[in-house]
């Protein structure tokens, strides 16, 4: 099984969807749901099963097992699917559930989800929770191996051809809604070249987003948050603010030079100074 794995992962187009990132703190990666699928399939005899055991108006709770059949361990896990969806805007007809303001000020919508929201919705938790369960299965050191060997084939497929590989990992970004203009923000540079950690980690997050383990809104959301253990950056000061302090320091100067000099008393008619 670790040898047909290890064969997997130098196959360059397995290699660029077997690892994921999800921007948390200084980032969170890992085996994504295709490899764990893999992994399941090369293993043999794992038994993978989901049963829904509650169903209601507002939610859907699914039981997910697996199991390894040979040595009899199973897994399960389950997983509650929101009979509901945030919308930016509403149509007519809508019916809003709640509604609430988002980090960027903007206004989102919570809706009753469609049967096709509702069946994305449940596809990507069950998957999610279907790599958590299998991935228990397989052995640390061969997961591990793996993921240097997905590095190894993803840097030999990016020195062969730098552009190339640019071109078609900003398609793909393309095609799930993701413009250049957004790629180049997230890099904070122009493009023109990217290092080998820039790919890796692009392709990485091009998985994460794919697959539904993270967001394009929360990616750029984790550039502006500190990470934990580290003071975060000063905010930018107005023009404003930087007047108002200015002038408050100067008062505050006058104040103390007025205390330090000696009061003088009023001199009166045939008064001699001292």
């Amino acid at each position: 099984m670790r040898a047909k794995l290890l064969r997997e992962c130098t196959r360059p187009s397995f290699a660029a969807v077997a690892r994921y990132l999800k921007p948390i703190g200084r980032g969170v990666e890992g085996p994504s749901i295709r490899f764990a699928e893999t992994a399941i399939r090369l293993m043999g005899n794992i038994s993978v099963d989901q049963m829904t055991v509650y169903d209601d108006r507002e939610k859907r709770i699914v039981r997910v097992t697996v199991v390894d059949c040979e040595t009899n361990t199973p897994y399960s896990s389950d997983v509650t699917i929101e009979k509901s969806v945030e919308r930016s805007f509403v149509r007519e007809g809508d019916e809003v559930l709640r509604a609430r303001t988002n980090s960027r000020g903007k206004m989102v919508y919570l809706i009753p989800a469609t049967e096709d929201d509702l069946l994305n919705k449940q596809n990507a938790l069950v998957s999610k929770a279907i790599r958590s369960n299998g991935l228990r299965l397989v052995p640390g050191d061969i997961i591990d191996d793996c993921m240097e060997q997905v590095a190894a084939t993803q840097r030999d497929a990016n020195a062969q051809d730098p552009d190339r590989t640019k071109r078609k990992l900003f398609d793909a970004f393309g095609a799930i809604g993701i413009t250049v203009l957004q790629l180049k923000a997230y890099l904070d540079h122009d493009a023109e070249t990217l290092t080998d950690k820039e790919l890796l980690d692009l392709r990485a997050l091009y998985s994460g987003i794919k697959d539904g383990d993270t967001t394009w809104r929360e990616v750029m959301e984790s550039r502006t948050q500190p990470v934990a253990g580290e003071a975060p950056s000063p905010a930018p000061q107005s023009a404003t603010q930087a007047v108002k302090e200015h002038l408050s320091k100067s008062q505050a100067k006058r104040v103390e030079t007025q205390r330090k000099e000696p009061v003088q008393e009023p001199m009166w008619p045939g008064d001699k100074p001292a």
